[in-house]
């Protein structure tokens, strides 16, 4: 007999497949689709060793070649991107995981969207490391109306810290809003080049890191990385 205390949970083997989100297994399972050895499954359902999960009818397979766990978080505002358990808005307790993780980069605590979490420490250092090569894209909104130079002026190039941001790309999409594609990763890069030109940054959301997508995830909800997504953040052809 099985003890139940053991294998994973139902809803984390599904989504570990890059099937779909936690909460969306908890619902496949309670729609009554997700079997066990063509049993159905209920919430709270452990899988072990040897047992086949169908979701209706097909058979699905946690990804095994790399031991590590990457997660696509949608992380809310007020969250603050640090493993410090002495922050009591710490990104680690928010999870709530057993698992020890770590972010890829970070958001302001007053910024929200997309942020990467691993166990894997070997790639967070070679992705910072290499920040400079990958793009990260935001939609923002300011306190007042854009100018017509503003996109001219963001995506040349505008000094801060000490130096001039490498070129980026820059779509206006509101008469206070914009989406903007970044190439680099400086302290508050965004609000510093929009405070530079004489604006305040009201909201702040990340929608892509690289190949990955925020998507329809929402605040606070969190998913494992498919294998076309993994691949992308390692460097490795699929």
């Amino acid at each position: 007999m099985n003890d139940d205390s053991l294998g994973i949970r139902i809803n984390k083997y599904i989504s570990s497949s890059g099937y779909c989100s936690r909460r969306e297994a908890d619902a496949l399972v309670e729609a009554g689709v997700v079997t066990i050895d063509d049993v159905a499954a209920v919430t709270g359902s452990r899988v072990n060793e040897g047992q086949v999960v169908k979701v209706k009818g097909e058979v699905v397979i946690p990804h095994e070649e790399d031991e590590h766990i990457y997660i696509a978080l949608n992380k809310p505002l007020g969250i603050t991107c640090t493993s410090d358990r002495r922050d009591p808005d710490n990104i680690i307790d928010y999870l709530n995981l057993d698992d020890r993780v770590f972010t890829i980069g970070r958001l302001d605590k007053n910024s929200s969207g997309l942020i990467l979490l691993t166990d894997n420490g070997d790639i967070v250092n070679k992705l910072l490391r290499a920040e400079n090569n990958h793009e990260k894209e935001y939609v923002v909104t300011v306190d007042k109306r854009l100018a017509s130079d503003f996109k001219t002026k963001m995506e040349n190039g505008l000094p801060i810290l000490g130096q001039v941001t490498l070129p980026c790309e820059v779509e206006i999409i509101g008469s206070r809003s914009f989406r903007i594609v970044l190439h680099q990763g400086l302290n508050r890069q965004i609000r510093r080049m929009c405070e530079y030109l004489g604006y305040k940054v009201v909201k702040l959301k990340r929608v892509r890191f690289l190949n990955i997508e925020l998507g329809d995830m929402k605040p606070g909800e969190y998913r494992y990385l498919t294998v076309h997504e993994r691949n992308g953040l390692l460097g490795k052809s699929n």
